[in-house]
């Protein structure tokens, strides 16, 4: 099963305004009591999974071996054939500043190890070590087990077809 692990939107404004709409929303529509699960916006269940997500792994994981900030990063370059400093940028909306900062504690941690493209030195491709792999792999497995705590209460149909569904989402 290959995790695909996405940009993570924390923009203080933008959240501080769909919450506002939607209280606003909500108030209008009279679904401030509502207990009709398909009443709730998305919103409010995506906010719990992550508040959710964020605390299960904040007493598992170990801020010596790598931040919750950093973990994204590395467990992005797990499931990457073949990735660049440039990508990683890219696709975790960083400055290339900080993203050298990350890259460059990981190696010398020896998580990672970087070279230049063989036909254009200015790229610079990442590839994780056996430590750096070790280490996806101890954190995939908290993963793992987050997502079986809290679909534990769901069929194997219903787990895939969730998983469809928020693909859906992401596309």
């Amino acid at each position: 099963m290959k995790i695909i692990i996405y940009k993570t939107f924390i923009w203080k404004e933008f959240i501080w305004l769909i919450i506002m709409m939607e209280i606003i929303l909500m108030k209008e529509n009279n679904m401030i009591t509502s207990q009709n699960p398909e009443n709730i916006f998305i919103y409010h269940y995506v906010e719990e999974m992550v508040s959710n997500y964020g605390e299960f792994l904040k007493q598992r994981i170990n801020d010596e071996e790598i931040s919750m900030k950093e973990l994204p990063l590395l467990i992005r370059i797990f499931f990457s054939e073949v990735v660049t400093q440039k990508e990683l940028v890219n696709i975790f909306n960083i400055s290339e500043g900080q993203i050298a900062k990350i890259l460059k504690k990981f190696e010398d941690k020896g998580y990672i190890i970087r070279y230049e493209k063989e036909d254009n030195h200015r790229i610079k491709i990442v590839e994780l070590t056996t430590s750096g792999q070790n280490l996806a792999n101890k954190y995939i497995s908290y993963i793992e087990e987050w997502e079986n705590n809290v679909t534990s209460n769901m069929t194997l149909d219903e787990k895939t077809e969730l998983k469809k569904l928020l693909y859906k989402i992401i596309i």
